[in-house]
């Protein structure tokens, strides 16, 4: 038999370890609780895509192909139209462009036209008794009704001497006509050496009808062509003259006739 006073003291003893059993109960019940937490949030239907036959995904996939060749045509078609803009740019420049490079360096047996290289220590005349025949020559295009032909047949120069020759043109015919002419000195490679202070070449020309007029060349031969070993065995040069009929073209862009043969 139990003391009246032993129940208090082992109610007293036993209480942690009630506690210490309770507390282990709660926390089972805790994750249970969120063990159903989740298993009813994943038992929640998902949105899904909506389902695409075969035809439709067929359908889109061709409307995308198109899509993208559209694009490339277009880009292709804008960088062809930049390419022909610029060839067409060049085609109107590249005739005064290559004019102006011809005149400045010689190429193309042009006789150079710079003045800033026509200094005064150019014109005075080299003493040699060398003397170098100038020819001229000319001609029209078949197109052109004018009478064009030198008034001398050549002049001798020594390199520093200016000379003057002159060339005729007539129009023949019972219109107003403008004309253009263009030159070229032979051999080629004498070109840099052929300086021309007052020329009539690469300036419109317009002659009434049955006009006729004379035409002036002041040239030099540069001192510097007797310093040139390739210089050493020329002892003759061709100045030739072609005179064209100018048109205009749409634009207003000058243009010359083709040379056609009378």
């Amino acid at each position: 038999m139990l003391h009246p006073g032993s129940s208090n003291m082992i109610s007293s003893m036993m209480a942690p370890a009630f506690q210490a059993i309770r507390q282990p109960l709660k926390r089972g019940n805790t994750g249970v609780n969120s063990f159903r937490s989740m298993r009813c949030q994943s038992t929640q239907p998902k949105s899904r895509m909506p389902k695409m036959s075969t035809q439709e995904f067929q359908q889109l996939y061709r409307e995308r192909q198109q899509e993208k060749l559209r694009m490339k045509n277009r880009s292709i078609g804008l960088y062809a139209s930049s390419l022909g803009m610029v060839f067409l740019t060049l085609a109107f420049g590249s005739v005064p462009l290559y004019r102006a490079i011809c005149q400045k360096t010689g190429w193309s047996g042009t006789p150079m036209t710079d003045v800033s290289k026509m200094t005064p220590d150019k014109l005075i005349p080299v003493d040699t008794s060398k003397k170098i025949r100038v020819q001229f020559t000319a001609e029209t295009s078949g197109i052109l009704p004018w009478k064009f032909v030198p008034q001398q047949r050549e002049v001798y120069v020594t390199p520093g001497e200016t000379a003057l020759a002159f060339y005729k043109a007539r129009n023949e015919s019972a219109h107003d006509i403008i004309g253009m002419a263009t030159y070229s000195v032979t051999p080629d490679h004498v070109a840099p050496y052929f300086n021309k202070i007052q020329c009539f070449c690469f300036e419109e020309q317009k002659l009434a009808a049955g006009e006729e007029v004379d035409m002036p060349l002041f040239f030099f031969i540069d001192p510097e062509f007797m310093n040139d070993p390739t210089m050493r065995n020329i002892d003759d040069i061709v100045l030739h003259y072609t005179f064209f009929k100018a048109n205009y073209g749409q634009n207003g862009q000058l243009m010359t006739s083709p040379l056609i043969p009378r």
